[in-house]
């Protein structure tokens, strides 16, 4: 199975060299068939790293640890399906899955294009490819996922316990299709330089991919701020980790082009601005890779690759090159049609909205890469932590959240004051009343927030009156129920209306944000059994403390031998709330050097959060206890010093039960956190507005099969 594996790696390398020269080929002589030969090269690409990656997943599913990826990110206790998602928890792994999504999403670009723009799709299959041959080299000189070990290994290393969280199954395939979806939009902006088709044809052929893109982009983003909040113990879901701030950056860019392209679609304006944006998102996407597989910044999220550094540098260089050359020297050709006709006007607007997106970027892209900056011209690493993010970044966001409520609905061109006047009455009364409603129940302390409620309230409103009218108007013409006009009015016009749903969803996302930072009460407390706390509005009781003991082969559970912990009970006001049950699991780990009963415990604990989730506020909390106490060191030290490893296990037992009837004093982190859920919320009505806009309308498709069928009718009139 290896061998057919790396066999499979050699024949992609070959097709992406074949599919290169055939395609510029092509393009160059006028020779359609070489171009047409180099897009099913993509095709053939697509289908030979399909074998590639079932063969490693099957060698995960199948417990092959003769593959060295297999033994060092899976064991024989992992549960299936985590099983399953270890392939891309891998260096190796994660690397064959970016190319092989990259090979499926071009693939399905050139299918559709492929009657269409053939000298811009020609250039963007060379690029493609050229992508897709530069991450097959690396899995076949740098990091091969198909590298074996004889003997074969009786057991793995295992999966990172902080991996065994469900949404890790999905976050990275969707991450990676974000990434991927960034180098089409790149590829067909180069290609359309190269070509010198610089008008709207090109723009017009990717927006669904760029659309597509900055959606699995967002989906990978929540999933992954899901897990921080869940899992990690820290009890935030976004650290301004380099990680996290590599995926947040190509999604800014990706924004900002998706607004501005409807002003060259609509007036011929900003051709310049929007080649330049479709550029630094598949750039961007790129570097974002580099920073998860390079390991030139420490991040949780970051496998530390060191060896990937300088390929992705000189690529990276490439592509920062070759786009800056492209732009200038086509800079006459990507002249605006028309100018600017008014500061008042939906144009403005959107250019404002992009100049704070690419401002946004900007910020965490100096604060991400300023360790870097700084070492290359002092000498010394410096960073920067969150409070340098929000200083600048949350002034940058009110704005934006302003923005995304006048620009639905200011007129085109140039807006009159009557207009405005028309448009905004409603909007800003909304925001008034919120205003002065927070300020009568007592909020005053925190400015931010409450400027941020107030943007929030202005775009509901915005946005509702849209709705309101639009529904009003269809039930004037066809008579239907509300919910059937609504229905219709927004399936007639999805782009439009799910833009709507998706600038509602991000306004309730940065509610959410900003009440669960500002108004948050987080304390760290040591407790023995029987004491109470105060947090915030709640009062937390310890109870008793937990123990759990997981046999050796327990598949189904989250893998931990041990699982040390607390009952908690919460009230307020005397009444009771939830019980709480966090715990810390402590799993084997690989030195002998520990013992036989320590090493059962002796990898990194992993804290197992409890919360109560409510629409209003959540209360969080994570414990940390203690298990160096001299009483339960002894059982260690005994166990080690008696048993062999198959009975070590007796050694857990004991030690459970003392923890159990003698608890020591834990450390507890509680948290109460207001309409952190309405952050979730927000994202998923971001999401189902996505996808309303990506939709394609009933008319777009029959309009299509139609202009398909004429097509046929005369290419058969033209052979008669």
């Amino acid at each position: 199975m290896a061998d057919l594996g790396r066999l499979s790696l050699w024949l992609a390398l070959a097709v992406c060299a074949y599919g290169i020269g055939a395609s510029l080929y092509g393009v160059r002589t006028g020779r359609v068939e070489f171009s047409d030969s180099g897009r099913r090269s993509v095709y053939a690409l697509a289908g030979i790293l399909t074998v590639a990656f079932v063969v490693l997943e099957l060698a995960f599913l199948r417990n092959d640890f003769a593959f060295n990826t297999v033994a060092d990110a899976s064991i024989i206790t992992t549960p299936e399906g985590y099983r399953a998602a270890a392939v891309w928890s891998s260096q190796e792994g994660s690397l064959l899955l970016w190319a092989w999504l990259l090979s499926l999403w071009s693939s399905l670009a050139l299918f559709l294009t492929r009657k269409r723009m053939r000298d811009v799709a020609a250039y963007a299959t060379a690029i493609l490819l050229g992508f897709g041959g530069f991450f097959i080299s690396l899995m076949v000189f740098y990091a091969t996922p198909f590298a074996t070990t004889n003997p074969r290994p009786v057991e793995g290393v295992g999966l990172d316990p902080l991996l065994r969280f469900p949404t890790m199954i999905i976050h990275p395939p969707m991450l990676y299709s974000g990434y991927t979806l960034c180098t089409i939009p790149l590829a067909f902006g180069m290609g359309a330089l190269l070509a010198r088709r610089v008008d709207a044809e090109w723009i017009r052929s990717i927006r669904r991919f760029a659309f597509a893109a900055w959606l699995f982009l967002g989906i990978g983003i929540l999933l992954g701020a899901r897990w921080s909040y869940s899992e990690l113990g820290w009890g935030g879901y976004w650290g301004w980790d380099a990680v996290e701030n590599a995926s947040l950056m190509p999604w800014l860019t990706g924004t900002a082009f998706l607004h501005s392209l409807m002003i060259q679609e609509k007036r011929g304006m900003l051709k310049v601005w929007n080649v330049s944006l479709v550029l630094a998102t598949g750039t961007l996407a790129i570097m974002g890779t580099f920073l998860v597989r390079s390991g030139v910044l420490n991040s949780i999220h970051a496998f530390g690759g060191a060896t990937l550094g300088v390929p992705f540098v000189v690529l990276i260089a490439i592509l920062i090159a070759s786009s800056i050359y492209l732009v200038v020297s086509r800079r006459d050709m990507l002249r605006s049609e028309h100018r600017l006709d008014s500061l008042l006007s939906r144009e403005s607007i959107f250019l404002a909205n992009n100049v704070v997106l690419v401002s946004l970027c900007f910020v965490i892209f100096w604060g991400t890469y300023f360790p870097l900056i700084s070492e290359a011209l002092t000498g010394r690493e410096a960073s920067v932590g969150p409070p340098w993010f929000d200083r600048y970044t949350v002034p940058l966001a009110l704005v934006l959240v302003l923005l995304s409520g006048i620009g639905p609905v200011i007129a085109w061109r140039r807006a009159t004051l009557a207009n405005a006047r028309r448009n905004f009455v409603t909007p800003v009364v909304v925001a008034l009343l919120t205003l002065v409603a927070l300020l009568a129940e007592g909020v005053r302390e925190k400015p931010f927030a409450i400027a941020m409620f107030c943007c929030g309230a202005f775009v509901f409103g915005s946005i509702g009156q849209e709705f309101f009218r639009g529904v009003r108007a269809r039930r004037a013409m066809a008579e239907e129920a509300v919910p059937l006009a609504l229905l219709a009015l927004v399936r007639r016009n999805r782009r439009r209306y799910g833009g709507y749903i998706v600038h509602i969803g991000m306004a309730v996302l940065f509610i959410g944000v900003a009440a669960s930072s500002s108004f948050q009460h987080a304390s760290e407390l040591g407790l023995s059994q029987g004491q109470s706390a105060r947090v915030g509005a709640y009062s937390v009781r310890y109870v008793r403390p937990t123990a759990t003991i997981t046999p050796k082969y327990d598949a189904a559970h989250t893998g931990s031998t041990l699982s040390l912990g607390a009952e908690l009970d919460v009230t307020e006001h005397g009444r009771h709330v939830a019980t709480l049950q966090p715990s810390e699991g402590y799993y084997a780990s690989q030195e002998p050097s520990q013992g036989s009963v320590g090493s059962l415990i002796g990898g990194q604990p992993v804290s197992h959060i409890s919360m109560n989730a409510g629409v209003t506020r959540d209360v969080w909390t994570a414990i940390e206890p203690d298990i160096e106490t001299p009483a339960l060191q002894r059982i260690v030290k005994v166990g080690n010093q008696t048993l062999p490893p198959e009975d070590a296990v007796v050694a857990i037992g004991y030690l459970a039960r003392a923890y159990l009837k003698n608890p020591p004093v834990a450390q507890f982190h509680f948290i109460d956190s207001p309409l952190v859920m309405w952050i979730w919320i927000g994202g998923l009505i971001v999401m189902g507005g996505g996808l309303v806009a990506i939709w394609p309308t009933p008319s777009a498709v029959r309009r299509r099969v139609s202009m398909r069928s004429r097509a046929r009718s005369a290419q058969g009139l033209a052979r008669a």
